[in-house]
């Protein structure tokens, strides 16, 4: 299962709105990649569709769909938000990752 704060619930609400996406009825997917500094790097976006093999979430009334793969690196991961002097963004709270990047947008287990 993946959390989600109540800072990126009300980001994710904003941003989708602004894309043409409904919150309520459309999905943040999450997701892993190779690559970055520290070997996986996560993805972020807004879909519509969801493939037979995404698991379904929701949670602080924000939906979210995860690929299989990337299921088993975000398990127990916190999606948060910072509008910070030090940088703006979508934070990933991974307690999987053993080392992250100085940036926080990839991690290695």
């Amino acid at each position: 299962m993946i959390k989600v704060s109540e800072t990126a619930k009300k980001r994710v609400a904003l941003l989708m709105s602004e894309e043409g996406f409904n919150a309520e009825k459309d999905f943040v997917r999450v997701g892993v990649k190779s690559g970055g500094c520290s070997g996986l790097s996560y993805e972020l976006k807004f879909d519509n569709k969801i493939d037979e093999t995404d698991k379904v979430f929701e949670d602080n009334a924000v939906r979210i769909i995860v690929d299989k793969k990337s299921f088993l690196y975000l398990v127990g991961t916190t999606l948060e938000y910072s509008g910070g002097l030090n940088g703006k963004g979508f934070v990933f709270n991974n307690p999987n990752a053993q080392r992250t990047c100085g940036c926080g947008e990839s991690f290695s287990l």
